[in-house]
């Protein structure tokens, strides 16, 4: 039963009409039809009265007999937190395990419970907490079966928070497996542990894959911002783009080809024929630094490979050709350097 069935029954029992309800309540007709219908939930600060009202519990009233509704969740954790001010926590968890008593399939139940609970023995510094942990555990373990990745993931990264805290690192570690090996989290969780556990070369690669990884993902979104601010003839936001891509290139250590070569878009659509030529320069003249990189003390502890010399070679043949396309560059006409280049052969 819904909630709105709970009342719609109880209020028939009683023999009460949905305006004597209302009225009763301090609520217009419209609301308690909605309730009964479905339509909407009552507000949470109307759940006690409504009970008393109908002579049962609000345990009764939220205690529907099917799966709970992500709302019916809801209002019952609102419920929750808004007792946990001024409710011991012992009586609070006793009433958690009594509703997941009474709907021991609802994963998401579990889930948000155990969040709460685990949470507020932190906040409220709760004496001998660890007394909770199995229970917990054991509803976040649940968790982890969950079809909803969002719940699954959250839950395996509590119980890998929940043995970290308690310094049992290798119990920690064994949740990491529940991760896809490429997940952003388990390589960070991971690396905690290999710091923890004193493994300070697997430490060292991971972290240092990790700030290559994000700094990859910065250059990629700074990289889309910029060139949708020129599309939008913003030049000024664009080059503001361009210089924050330059800036983490040196300051990344990723070499003169990326710290000195960007914002040659911003220069073809501006028709700015120095900054062109300097770019070119830099571009063509820097190509073998394109994976200088790799030999950054910030990133000693990963496996990067420079490129060979054949790769090098084609990239600067490549950026030759592309600067002698006229319907690009055709601004260029009179300069020295892009007329070089125009008659350039390889």
């Amino acid at each position: 039963m819904t909630i709105g069935e709970v009342i719609k029954k109880y209020r028939h029992e009683l023999g009460y009409t949905q305006e004597e309800m209302a009225n009763r309540l301090g609520v217009t007709t419209p609301a308690v039809n909605k309730w009964e219908h479905n339509n909407t939930q009552p507000d949470i600060g109307l759940l006690a009265p409504i009970a008393r009202l109908l002579g049962i519990t609000t345990d009764t009233l939220l205690s529907f007999k099917d799966d709970l509704t992500d709302e019916e969740i809801h209002i019952f954790v609102k419920m929750l937190d808004k007792k946990s001010v001024n409710t011991p926590y012992g009586e609070l968890f006793e009433e958690v395990k009594e509703k997941v008593r009474e709907y021991p399939n609802s994963e998401k139940l579990k889930w948000n419970v155990a969040t709460m609970l685990d949470a507020w023995r932190i906040a409220y510094q709760v004496p001998d907490s660890e007394q909770y942990d199995t229970q917990i555990c054991e509803w976040y373990s649940d968790a982890i079966d969950s079809e909803d990745p969002y719940i699954r993931k959250n839950a395996i990264e509590s119980l890998f928070l929940i043995y970290y805290r308690k310094e049992d690192y290798p119990k920690a570690e064994s949740y990491l497996s529940y991760l896809p090996e490429d997940d952003p989290g388990r390589k960070s969780l991971q690396a905690d542990i290999y710091n923890k556990t004193g493994r300070k070369e697997e430490a060292y690669r991971a972290y240092e894959e990790l700030m290559f990884d994000s700094l990859n993902h910065l250059r990629m979104y700074t990289n889309a911002l910029q060139t949708m601010y020129l599309e939008d003839d913003n030049t000024d936001m664009s080059r503001r783009f361009v210089n924050i891509q330059s800036g983490l290139a040196k300051l990344f250590e990723m070499g003169a080809y990326h710290g000195e070569g960007m914002g040659l878009d911003l220069a073809v659509h501006e028709k700015d024929v120095a900054t062109t030529e300097k770019i070119m320069r830099c571009l063509i003249d820097h190509s073998d630094s394109i994976t200088d990189f790799v030999h950054s003390p910030l990133y000693s502890h990963m496996t990067l490979k420079p490129s060979e010399s054949a790769f090098m070679s084609k990239l600067r043949s490549d950026l030759v050709e592309s600067f002698k396309d006229e319907t690009t560059y055709g601004y260029m006409h009179g300069n020295e350097y892009w007329e070089g280049l125009r008659h350039y052969t390889l």
